[in-house]
């Protein structure tokens, strides 16, 4: 069974810095495409960064600057660096896994976290 888990969400004024993690488990973890998405209130979800297996990072325009995702194969994890916050960045922000399971037989796996509130306000 595929498990992600997202951690570091918080408050924090503007201007502030905030990291968030991600855990999985159950997956290939070096064979997973991950991104992070996030939801405001009355708002789609929307992509706001991506790396590939092979270490390739995406960003949303809104967030290019200021985000950096980056992965850690050994330690199956993926954490968003968000720098510059601003009071538009506040949703909950729920990381994504787009890879192979590591049960057998394996099948694709694309799975969600129970996502993390991120709240930027002064």
């Amino acid at each position: 069974q595929v498990q992600l888990v997202e951690s570091g969400g918080g408050l924090v004024q503007p201007g502030g810095s905030l990291s968030l993690s991600c855990a999985a488990s159950g997956i290939i973890f070096r064979l997973t495409n991950m991104a992070w998405y996030r939801q405001a209130p009355g708002k789609q979800r929307e992509l706001v960064a991506s790396i590939t297996t092979g270490g390739t990072t995406n960003y949303a325009d809104s967030v290019k600057g200021r985000f950096t995702m980056s992965r850690d194969n050994a330690k199956n994890a993926v954490y968003l660096q968000m720098d510059s916050l601003k009071p538009d960045d506040t949703a909950v922000y729920y990381c994504n896994a787009d890879g192979i399971s590591s049960g057998w037989p394996p099948n694709r796996a694309l799975s969600w976290g129970q996502g993390t509130q991120v709240t930027v306000s002064s």
